[in-house]
């Protein structure tokens, strides 16, 4: 015991010199545009841009009142895996929602974006295999991959000739099956995977294609339904996986596909049969939150969305910064970890919380400060941080 301390000791403070030592700290106020954060100097109010909750649902009263009903009428937890004695009426009325509003086949619920991910592709894939994974893919994609056990080549970002390339040779090297993972949305980049490219590759050479929408979901296409559907692509796409937890605001995720790849997930993704299933409280949270998202409000919420972040990126602009409108996530590179850490604290000295981000998480020589937008920001927020920015860059 002594020796593995000795150990956490030595690599924390390997952390800490490189600037990548990170920490927690505590909300003491609902997920929003403005937040409490409780630090040792007492509570701090800030303007939040570190938030997924795009549309600002995470403290709708309508999905809270869901929240507490559920309860009262499921209890707290699940008591299970969905496969033993888990499954409850409302994840099986979310799946029919999720389904239908996405127009699938099938659908099944697992507990984060991040389990499902390292559910799906180890289902479809394994040793004698290749996949094939986006260089910017979230790490949940990464762990999916290598997982699979299968033989994985990452592809430059973004670059579709690259990816029919690299998919050719594994065909002509005798790969039993080919698949293909990627982001939708770049979470870190905000930018946006060429979906119709990489669908006609993947119909192409039959490869399957498998793609994660969790920062589309709620945001891009009808009434939210993502980025595939945006583009038309989405009875292309294999799995498409969307979460519950960013624009829906509550937590958890799905994937969407055939009912035949719905029912192999059941049976093979470790890890929806070996998690006790998500409370039926927090389905009925979710299910209030998709009929949002469907509905007018969604649509409104949306339509502010984009007005804030078209605001946000001309402010960007005027400060000589590259900005896109595609998605509300902007990333304002600054090369190392401490100069990330040092704008990070000068903008929270001004009132903004805008997370200081490192690698691992992003590549070495681009730690960066993340915006994430919300629709529950007002426009004169939107201007603070312009002009908090102005100030210290």
């Amino acid at each position: 015991m002594a020796g593995a301390d000795r150990i956490a000791q030595q690599e924390l403070a390997w952390l800490e010199e490189r600037g990548l030592l990170r920490s927690l700290e505590a909300l003491g106020t609902p997920p929003g545009a403005a937040v409490e954060v409780l630090g040792p100097r007492g509570p701090e109010r800030l303007i939040s841009f570190s938030s997924n909750d795009y549309l600002g649902l995470a403290a709708h009263p309508e999905i809270r009142t869901a929240l507490a009903e559920g309860a009262l009428r499921w209890g707290a937890g699940s008591g299970a895996s969905r496969l033993v004695s888990g499954d409850f009426p409302p994840h099986r009325e979310l799946e029919r929602e999720l389904a239908d509003f996405e127009g699938a086949e099938g659908c099944v619920l697992f507990n984060s974006g991040y389990a499902a991910n390292c559910g799906i592709v180890p289902a479809l894939v394994g040793s004698a295999d290749a996949v094939f994974s986006d260089a910017l893919n979230h790490a949940s994609l990464v762990d999916a991959c290598r997982l699979s056990r299968a033989k994985v080549h990452v592809y430059p970002h973004a670059d579709a000739g690259a990816l029919r390339e690299s998919l050719r040779a594994a065909r002509a090297a005798g790969a039993r099956r080919l698949l293909v993972a990627s982001d939708s949305v770049f979470s870190m980049d905000g930018d946006l995977a060429p979906l119709c490219e990489i669908a006609a590759i993947c119909d192409e050479l039959d490869a399957i294609l498998v793609v994660d929408e969790a920062h589309a979901t709620g945001v891009l296409g009808p009434h939210g339904a993502g980025l595939s559907a945006e583009l038309g692509v989405a009875g292309r796409v294999d799995l498409r996986m969307g979460t519950l937890s960013k624009a829906a605001g509550v937590v958890g995720a799905y994937v969407l596909g055939s009912r035949a790849l719905c029912d192999l997930l059941i049976n093979r993704a470790r890890p929806f049969i070996y998690s006790t299933a998500l409370p039926p409280a927090v389905a009925c949270a979710a299910l209030a939150a998709v009929r949002l998202l469907r509905g007018a409000e969604g649509d409104s919420r949306r339509g502010l969305l984009a007005s804030l972040t078209r605001r946000f990126a001309a402010g960007l602009r005027e400060l000589g910064l590259p900005a896109a409108e595609r998605s509300p996530i902007f990333p304002i590179v600054l090369g190392s970890p401490e100069r990330a850490l040092q704008v990070a604290a000068a903008l929270r000295a001004r009132g903004l919380l805008v997370k200081a981000i490192r690698p691992p998480t992003v590549p070495q020589g681009s730690s960066r400060l993340r915006f994430a937008l919300s629709a529950g920001h007002t426009p004169e927020q939107i201007d603070a941080a312009i002009a908090a920015l102005r100030a210290v860059l």
